[in-house]
Formats: structure tokens, sequence, C-alpha cells
């Protein structure tokens, strides 16, 4: 069955009296793959509390995002809060299965203004504690000589660097293949580099590559941080 088909299907028979069914995820977007599912969001006023559900039907995985009118506006929240907007994503680019134009345009600008704002800013005192962060962390891979270490080092730093580098240019965070893509979409080319330095190490076990484009991305935002940092004093 279709997409499409099968996601109307699933609104006729599990959520008949919704107030709003939209589509959202790499179906909507055009980029299924085998792997992908549908991912719906469900907006209905009478319910009393929101959930999250996966189950197959029509041949397709699903999984459902229940909200009622004030649960979404939390979860809006808390998306963002993190960095990632997840919930906000899915409306923005969802395709209306269910729902009055009014209520569906009001979603769908209250996502778009969200995502179009970013993030919240950091202070001067956060990136100074995630610039020392990335600092130990480079430390601690210069300094390990276990090969099992040194890989779980490299994924930390890749988490880290992708952080700062996205949160400080006011950018939103991905992860999963969501992690490259937000990248790219901030700079390609820094990008690029980000990929070759961490694939370098992965695929040949030598750290100097990575180690000076850790380095370099650290100097554009004030260098290494060890000097005089404190937390709490």
């Amino acid at each position: 069955m279709k997409p499409m088909e099968a996601a109307q299907s699933i609104i006729t028979s599990q959520f008949p009296n919704c107030d709003v069914a939209l589509l959202g995820g790499s179906v909507a977007r055009g980029e299924a793959t085998k792997t992908s599912d549908l991912d719906i969001v469900i907006v209905d006023q009478n319910l009393t509390s929101c959930y999250r559900e996966s189950f197959y039907s029509n041949g397709w995985p699903v999984e459902v995002f229940v909200h009622n009118f004030e649960t979404y506006k939390n979860f809006f929240k808390m998306d963002c809060d993190r960095g990632r907007p997840s919930l906000p994503q899915l409306v923005s680019e969802g395709i209306v299965l269910k729902g009055e134009n009014e209520i569906v345009e009001k979603l769908k600008r209250e996502a778009n203004d969200l995502l179009n704002k970013g993030p919240a800013k950091w202070t001067e005192e956060m990136m100074k504690q995630k610039r020392y962060f990335i600092t130990d962390t480079l430390d601690d891979f210069i300094g390990a000589s276990k090969r099992e270490e040194e890989l779980f080092i490299a994924n930390l730093l890749a988490d880290l660097l992708h952080e700062y580098v996205l949160r400080v240019n006011g950018r939103w965070l991905g992860n999963s293949k969501w992690f490259i893509r937000v990248l790219r979409r901030y700079d390609e080319q820094y990008a690029d580099q980000f990929v070759a330095a961490f694939d370098h190490f992965y695929t040949t076990g030598e750290k100097s590559k990575l180690i000076t484009f850790v380095e370099k991305t650290l100097e554009q935002y004030g260098g290494r941080m060890f000097e005089g940092f404190s937390i709490g004093k």
C-alpha cells in the first residue's frame, strides 16, 4: 500500500475523531527508503494526555505522536530547549491527512516560527564550559593509547564539536542521520572537513588529522579552554 493511502487508512480506523492528522518524516520530504516508517502527528482536543506509539499497519512501520491542543505546545518547547526541534519539524513539513485549514495553518505557523527563530543563544559562560569539555576530551584522545578507548573518545568528540559549532552559530542540532544533514545546512565545506577528519581516523587509526581539525575549529572560537576555567566558584 502506498504511504499516503496507508496513513489515511490508519486515521480512518484508529483516529476517526481527531482534529488534525499530519504525515511527516522522510515520506513527506520525498526521501523515503526501504526502512522508512510513517511518522504521523495526531492532535485531538478530547485527549487528556499525550502519548507516542509504534506499530505495524498495512505493511508499514508506523510511529504516531498523539497530542491535544496543550501538550503539543509543551513538546514544542521541550524540543526547542534541547536544541533538536523534532515535533516542530514534523508539523512544519507534514502533509495534511485531516484538519480544518485554519487550525492546520495555525499549527504550522507556530512550528515554522520556532524553526526560523532558532535555538536560544548560549551565554558566554556556557560557551566557555562547552569549549572546556571539548579541550578536555581532545586531551584524553591525544593521550589515549588503546584503540578501544580512542574509538569512543572520538565518538564523544564528534558529538561535542557538532553541538558547539552549531549552537554558537544559532543552528539547530540533529542526531543519527540528521547529525551530518544539519551540519551541511550550516556549512557544506566544514561538514566535508568534519567527515574527512573522523573518517580518516576511523579508517586508519591515525590521529593527527583529527587532532588538527579539532584544534583549528577551537581556534575559530578562542582556542583551547583550560587555564582559569571554573564552575560554581
